[in-house]
């Protein structure tokens, strides 16, 4: 899968600096399979009809759920990241519109709602997330998943690894930071949270719409 490498777009980097999904450091692969297990849990427990995933960077979720036959789509503020998910889904014989350039504060929910959308790794690097929430509420018919980096965990592992001390652990471009119970206390707020899980290192919430059965 091709990934942006580190690439920025407006200041912001955009994707993955590197290809995690096919990492053989046994590190990184320990902590991904628990990532992985913990969405595929999730995804499985909702039973969608649709999803969506906002924030879906060069698209390997969106391109996976495709090849398991779900109805599946994605969205990116990049456009340089969404033609890069558009190509890795036209490499593996999929649809190669499957992806479209959307910020999460402009969802429209005519086009982007779904009985299920997914939110990983995006709302750490918002300004506003609670105008991110308002938005995931006007688009999720029934399911929303939620990640976030666990901290003070991921700063932790961070510094254990030699990265970003100046910075006290913390990763460019993360300009907000939860605990679990933060994040909990924050996303309640917005949506029904039916399960909370903690793949190391990050926290992990199956939430469900308020607005509609």
């Amino acid at each position: 899968m091709k990934v942006s490498g580190g690439l920025t777009e407006d200041g912001v980097i955009v994707g993955n600096t590197f290809d995690k999904y096919s990492s053989k450091n046994p590190i990184v692969r320990w902590i991904m399979n628990g990532f992985h297990a913990s969405l595929n849990e999730l995804v499985d427990a909702a039973g969608p009809t649709s999803i969506h995933e906002v924030g879906c960077g060069e698209g390997y979720w969106v391109s996976r759920w495709k090849r398991q036959g779900l109805d599946a789509r994605g969205s990116d503020f990049s456009p340089t990241v969404v033609a890069i998910a558009n190509e890795n889904a036209a490499e593996q014989d999929l649809p190669s519109d499957l992806f479209n350039v959307r910020s999460i504060y402009e969802l429209r929910p005519e086009v982007d709602s779904a009985d299920l959308v997914v939110c990983c790794e995006v709302l750490e690097h918002l300004e506003d997330p609670r105008a991110a929430l308002e938005q995931l509420q006007s688009i999720a018919h029934r399911h929303l998943i939620l990640s976030v980096p666990r901290e003070p965990l991921w700063s932790f592992m961070n510094m254990a690894r030699g990265r970003y001390w100046g910075q006290l652990g913390n990763t460019p471009g993360h300009i907000q930071q939860w605990s679990q119970r933060g994040f909990i206390r924050l996303v309640a707020q917005y949506f029904d949270i039916d399960r909370v899980l903690a793949p190391i290192p990050w926290t992990m919430l199956h939430c469900r719409s308020r607005h509609k059965a």
